[in-house]
């Protein structure tokens, strides 16, 4: 193997399912933006020309990242870091503000939205940290500086407001678990989310009765050997109550009212059957459309251009977050099964490369980019069908627009081209 050159130790395996997932997805955005089919598929000023554009301009980002010395995103990973922090601070100055949310850099041909650069150089950057302390993951002042470089990103991005975006960059604690980091935090950040929920719906004076409940049930049967420790109980009880009192500040200041629509439809907050209604007949009316489109397909779908609903505009942002939707709708149970089997199985691989990893900064890298890829993976379907809130996330390589397009392609590739580099000296 160590006489291979560089294109003969990429995964090419990997490299298809990319390929494969890009072109579907092409076709998609092709289908639902499409108004007149005697226009050429070249023509960039229509939404699926310009796609077609961000795929040229991803493809050239490959070559870039392929020809790059493997040691160049290792040695300035902490740069590239400070620079997208740097990016994301600008848009409070000079950031384009898109359906609501300041996210963007106009650049005339195109919008630059930093959160997508942040979200690869977030995975750099962790994973040069945890690679440079090794085994020393569980010094609490380790464990800190780690959780630091992942919330910074989304602190920045939070108040643009983007909340969306800002949910991505937690899916980098499961790189923390993966190399060591205590189980329990996991339990304690599913505790704040049930928290954050629960007080949504029951608001903290029922939360405080349950702690209270929770604690005197703990004291009740608890076994007599068993000791209860009092001190950090009490630290957490209290802790859990201030909590559970900033959630209504922070739903109330922090959300615009379109995010506090989607949850008060989501966990059904609203109680006023007339408002609750109007909530679904407007922000509930993208999920319900797409639902719709998803189910009319059937088994083998309506055909490619003759999707209904699709061709109707019943689905807003079909072309983006609700891409899916017309993957059901014109191809069908086995159109969708198609993608989800596609993307199952570049999930399998990128966890089988990032296993195989001898050097630390890899393996931590690649589990980064799994991270990213499977919560927007997981977030836009649950999103599509309905199980979760809308929250403005894509499906990666499907969904328009250039930024995300580009930057998951040069999240992916550099994964790719550090794997290479393990076979470069025929290990």
């Amino acid at each position: 193997m160590s006489g291979k050159g560089l294109f003969g130790r990429i995964d090419w395996l990997t490299v298809f399912l990319y390929a494969f997932l890009v072109f579907i997805g092409w076709i998609n955005i092709y289908s639902t933006t499409l108004s007149d089919q005697n226009a050429s598929i070249f023509d960039f000023s229509t939404l699926y020309g310009k796609q077609l554009f961000f795929i040229g301009l991803a493809f050239a980002g490959i070559i870039l990242v392929l020809f790059i010395e493997t040691s160049f995103f290792e040695r300035f990973a902490s740069v590239f870091y400070i620079a997208s922090l740097v990016l994301l601070l600008g848009l409070f100055l000079f950031g384009k503000t898109i359906a609501g949310a300041t996210s963007w850099y106009d650049l005339g041909f195109f919008n630059l939205q930093p959160s997508e650069l942040a979200k690869v150089t977030t995975a750099l950057a962790l994973a040069k940290y945890l690679s440079d302390i090794q085994t020393d993951i569980k010094n609490r002042k380790h464990q800190l500086y780690a959780l630091i470089i992942i919330l910074l990103p989304a602190l920045l991005i939070l108040p643009q407001p983007d909340p969306g975006s800002s949910l991505i960059y937690f899916s980098l604690f499961f790189v923390l678990f993966r190399e060591g980091f205590p189980i329990y935090y996991l339990g304690i950040l599913l505790f704040i989310v049930v928290l954050f929920a629960t007080t949504l719906m029951f608001g903290t004076v029922w939360i405080a009765i349950g702690l209270g409940v929770l604690t005197v049930l703990i004291f009740t049967f608890k076994r007599k050997s068993t000791k209860v420790p009092l001190l950090p109980l009490g630290i957490t009880i209290t802790l859990s109550i201030l909590f559970s009192l900033s959630v209504g500040f922070v739903y109330e200041n922090v959300f615009e009212q379109r995010h506090r629509d989607r949850f008060a439809l989501w966990l059904s907050l609203e109680k006023d059957e007339k408002k609750l209604e109007g909530i679904r007949k407007t922000i509930g009316y993208n999920t319900y459309q797409s639902e719709k489109a998803i189910e009319s397909g059937g088994f083998f779908g309506k055909g490619f251009l003759e999707g209904t609903r699709t061709k109707g505009d019943f689905v807003p942002e079909q072309h983006t977050d609700y891409i899916f939707s017309s993957v059901g709708e014109e191809w069908g149970f086995m159109g969708t099964f198609t993608v989800i089997l596609l993307f199952s199985f570049l999930f399998l691989r990128l966890i089988f490369i990032a296993e195989r990893q001898k050097n630390d900064f890899s393996r931590m890298y690649g589990y980064g980019v799994i991270s990213i890829l499977l919560i927007h993976y997981f977030v836009n379907i649950g999103m599509v069908i309905g199980l979760l809130p809308t929250i403005g996330v894509p499906l990666p390589f499907f969904s328009y627009g250039g930024s995300g397009l580009i930057f998951f392609t040069m999240l992916l590739f550099i994964f790719l081209k550090l794997d290479s580099n393990r076979l470069k000296d025929g290990i």
